[in-house]
């Protein structure tokens, strides 16, 4: 049985691993466990989930391999379990069903259950089914006692003792159905909000700009949704968007835009719109891609209070001195490993089971 201390470490390789793949530049590092056998294979691997999902662009994979870099380092792993009490005493098996919208979207569910000492049984998604089993295996030659750990499967889930699902709103109601007799977390849909209060600069909105734009706005972090006070003037807005025009040159971003487009102009919506995105008033939190909606608020009480009675619905609130728990602008997509999805703390649920 290997320690907590071992686990850690193996992650950590794992990090420096990582560290090879940016989006400045994938350069062979020193001094690298394993180098030889896995660097040039990762590599391939970053092309073939690129080839296989058109979403998965080279640089969306590189964000979030370097996020995954910084994350994983002893200092940050240390202090992420210095918070929990990780009981390794009994090792169960936890299934874990991964959602597909974003590179490696599954793997601080991953993470969590090695960690914890417990083994995993990972049903992926075919949109991202690539780079995990290629890492999987690389820890198992950093950390041996993780061989036999590690299962992936495309069958029926069968054996496992809990289970961690993510999937949409109508996925989870089945997920609830099937996994109701094992310990469970669920995750549906949803989505994050930025709260204008009209005191941002342009230098906030650029940050903005990447929490709505990384990933074609995909991730459950990306923000879907603007409130923004009565009368607000959106030049500002749409000035710290501009640096993500490039955007516009991916053919499916742009499908996607000009289809929808289309639709909100036969619809006759009223739109503001840039050459690349589209802003709409809607109530709704869930945008289509290449376009944001947007709400007015009379008073930052209301809004609060409606916020709060929202959070099932909310992933992140973005905003500047406006919310407790709210993440500053340009942050969204970098969490830290001990900001959970849902609020859910994964390893107490992993030390209870």
């Amino acid at each position: 049985m290997n320690s907590i201390q071992d686990r850690i470490s193996a992650f950590n390789k794992l990090g420096l691993f990582l560290s090879q793949f940016s989006t400045t530049k994938i350069a062979q590092k020193e001094n690298i466990a394993h180098n030889s056998l896995f660097f040039d294979g990762f590599k391939h691997q970053i092309k073939l989930a690129e080839e296989h999902n058109s979403w998965f662009t080279k640089n969306n994979i590189l964000y979030a391999l370097e996020s995954w870099s910084e994350a994983l380092n002893s200092t940050n792993l240390e202090k992420w379990l210095s918070k929990n009490t990780v009981l390794n005493s009994s090792n169960k098996t936890v299934a874990i069903v991964m959602a597909g919208n974003i590179p490696l979207v599954g793997f601080h569910d991953f993470l969590s259950v090695l960690i914890s000492g417990h083994s995993v049984l990972v049903k992926q998604s075919s949109n991202d089914k690539h780079l995990l089993p290629f890492l999987a295996k690389y820890l198992e030659y950093v950390e041996d006692s993780f061989k036999g750990k590690i299962t992936f499967t495309e069958k029926k889930l069968e054996n496992f003792d809990a289970v961690i699902a993510t999937g949409s709103n109508n996925t989870a109601r089945y997920f609830d159905y099937y996994f109701k007799n094992k310990p469970n977390i669920i995750r549906k849909s949803r989505n994050s909000v930025a709260v204008i209060t009209g005191k941002e600069t342009e230098e906030d909105m650029k940050k903005l700009a990447s929490d709505i734009f990384t990933y074609f706005g995909l991730g459950c972090r990306s923000v879907s949704k603007l409130y923004v006070p009565k009368n607000y003037n959106f030049d500002l807005f749409f000035k710290g968007m501009f640096v993500q025009k490039d955007i516009i040159n991916n053919a499916k971003y742009a499908n996607n835009y000009d289809y929808n487009k289309a639709v909100y102009l036969m619809s006759e919506y009223d739109l503001l719109e840039n050459g690349f995105l589209m802003i709409k008033e809607d109530e709704s939190y869930a945008s289509p891609i290449a376009t944001i909606f947007y709400e007015y608020y009379d008073n930052e009480i209301d809004l609060k209070i409606k916020l709060h009675q929202d959070k099932e619905k909310i992933q992140c609130i973005v905003s500047k001195e406006f919310i407790e728990n709210e993440i500053a602008f340009g942050e969204t997509q970098k969490p830290k490993l001990w900001e959970y999805a849902d609020g859910i703390n994964t390893l107490t649920f992993l030390s209870n089971i």
